[in-house]
């Protein structure tokens, strides 16, 4: 069964009724979700938080919304892939939270020029380095493969080799008394080198898209960079942007 897992907004815990609910046949195959009018009075929420619920459900796959007509039942299961929504740093939790990280080997490596650069370190610095693929289940192709460089002040980091729910940089902010203040970002397009295109079952220089996370500490050091390649068809990634309405 598909969670949501860990301290969510309303409109996530939502979602997660009725992810439920259509799971346990109370909106079967084909059947009609109430109105978000009549949702809003069944759970006591807003519009707002109606409608952004029924969106967490409508990108997994498992309900299609049509104007004027209501929202139908389409999958009881999500389908193949993932859809990463993301509002706030919050969310990176729960994108661990809803896939596993496997690692297949880590140990330390001494950083040439151009990792070096990447992390914005020195040249010879011994990192930690750990690669492995994701997973929404054990049974369902990998979502993306994963290379995590993490800073020689924290490379002594325990709990890394076994398959992962908790975000890395949690067991270092847990372990070493970090604090994570800021994650920099980047996406790009990609093509899958050979040896990665093995390990995730796809042909060699496939489309991908590549996301580097930075993550920055309050002395704004980075503490740990990760970079995901996912291949084009088993991801999409979308960011909720709310307006400022005092903004003029």
């Amino acid at each position: 069964m598909v969670s949501f897992i860990g301290q969510q907004p309303r409109y996530m815990q939502l979602a997660q009724t009725l992810l439920n609910e259509i799971q346990s046949g109370q909106y079967p195959l084909g059947g009609q979700l109430p109105t978000e009018f009549e949702l809003c009075k069944q759970f006591g929420v807003s519009r707002f938080t109606v409608r952004e619920a029924i969106k967490q459900l409508a990108q997994m796959g498992m309900v299609v919304r049509q104007p004027r007509v209501g929202t139908h039942v389409v999958a009881t299961t999500p389908v193949a892939g993932y859809r990463q929504v993301m509002g706030e740093l919050a969310d990176l939790r729960q994108y661990t939270a809803e896939t596993e990280l496997v690692i297949a080997e880590a140990g330390l490596v001494e950083l040439d020029l151009e990792t070096a650069q990447l992390v914005d370190a020195h040249p010879g610095e011994r990192w930690l380095r750990a690669t492995g693929v994701r997973r929404t289940n054990e049974h369902s192709p990998p979502i993306c493969f994963t290379e995590v460089l993490i800073h020689p002040a924290f490379r002594s980091v325990t709990g890394l080799t076994s398959s992962r729910h908790t975000p890395i940089f949690i067991l270092i902010e847990q372990q070493f008394g970090e604090h994570i203040v800021e994650v920099v970002q980047e996406i790009c397009a990609v093509a899958i080198p050979k040896a990665m295109a093995q390990v995730l079952g796809v042909k060699p220089l496939s489309p991908a898209l590549r996301i580097s996370r930075h993550y920055i500490n309050r002395k704004k050091q980075i503490i740990e960079v990760a970079i995901s390649t996912h291949p084009a068809n088993r991801f999409a990634y979308s960011q909720i942007f709310q307006r400022d309405w005092q903004a003029r």
